[in-house]
């Protein structure tokens, strides 16, 4: 079986040295900021954004393009749709005009023979009255 050991300080702190000593050479082998390399990345990343800016402005112009297409679309549609509404309503209105007068009529119709009815029946019963003091034919006196 190991015996476990315990690192004592001397070892700890001489790892902690080296660990900082890489830590500041590998800072150290950082390019400068006026390196080539540094300076075409730069570049590069700044092309990135403007040409994303680019895509971003057109995507934003097509997209009030298509927003004002449809409202002219549905501002067109609405007119079409008020013309053929108010179409609809005078033609109806028309058509309760016509069934009005088709009704007017019939119940003038219906009360002139009723006038005719009344008149004969007003005429029977005249008669009948005229006639009072006979007796029909086929009836005999009492």
């Amino acid at each position: 079986m190991a015996i476990y050991r315990e690192k004592d300080i001397f070892e700890r702190r001489n790892a902690a040295n080296e660990a900082k000593k890489a830590l500041l050479e590998r800072f150290k082998a950082r390019p400068a900021a006026d390196d080539p390399q540094v300076l075409a990345r730069q570049a590069e990343r700044k092309a990135i954004l403007e040409a994303r800016a680019v895509r971003e402005a057109e995507k934003q112009r097509l997209r009030q393009e298509k927003l004002a297409r449809e409202a002219a679309e549905r501002a067109v549609r609405e007119a079409a749709e008020a013309a053929a509404r108010l179409e609809a309503e005078t033609k109806a209105a028309e058509e309760a005009k016509i069934r009005e007068a088709e009704e007017n009529e019939r119940i003038s119709r219906l009360l002139a023979d009723e006038a005719a009815r009344k008149a004969k029946r007003d005429a029977r019963y005249a008669a009948r009255k005229s006639r009072v003091g006979r007796t029909p034919p086929g009836f005999t006196a009492r």
